[in-house]
């Protein structure tokens, strides 16, 4: 996590996170922590709120007679999960995601399993249309407590400068 403290009066400061355009280099690596463990409870709320009635999400009886004999941790609630552990790294400062891509799914996640990710730089391009922006790619993979890959993306984000004033405006 990229945090810094900025001095906002006498005796005075405030945390910032995240990474600026300018700190993002190709082929650098951040690693995303602390872990995250999914609960059933995790798993059901998610699967509920999204309106997910698929049956492999929350029915034991039902598991019993699929390959897994247990729930499997509805795919968008790990893609959310592997996302949201990647906020303080990489888009912290984030002004809009442009787009997700190449987005699998290659091992099952089930209650109990703690996730992990990291993600590489792939791509970096100062804004065409925005002064003091630029546009960042980069390609996420969360893995489990095993080291099996679970998810992986790309996501490609237009990032503030270090010179942007919504910071300043926003009082961050």
């Amino acid at each position: 996590m990229v945090w810094e403290s900025v001095k906002v009066g006498e005796n005075r400061y405030r945390e910032r996170g995240g990474r600026y355009f300018e700190d993002f280099k190709v082929g650098d690596i951040y690693e995303h922590r602390p872990g995250r463990t999914i609960s059933e409870t995790d798993n059901t709320w998610f699967t509920l709120l999204t309106m997910n009635q698929h049956p492999l999400h929350f029915d034991a009886a039902y598991n019993e007679h699929t390959e897994f004999k247990k729930p499997l941790v509805n795919s968008c609630l790990t893609l959310s999960i592997v996302t949201g552990m990647s906020v303080s790294d990489v888009s912290q400062k984030t002004l809009a995601n442009l787009g997700w891509n190449d987005i699998k799914l290659p091992h099952p996640v089930f209650h109990g399993d703690t996730l992990y990710s990291e993600s590489e730089v792939i791509e970096t391009r100062p804004s065409k249309s925005r002064p003091g922006q630029g546009i960042v790619k980069v390609k996420t993979t969360g893995k489990n407590q095993n080291g099996d890959i679970v998810c992986t993306f790309e996501r490609t984000m237009l990032i503030m400068g270090r010179d942007n004033e919504l910071e300043k405006k926003a009082g961050y």
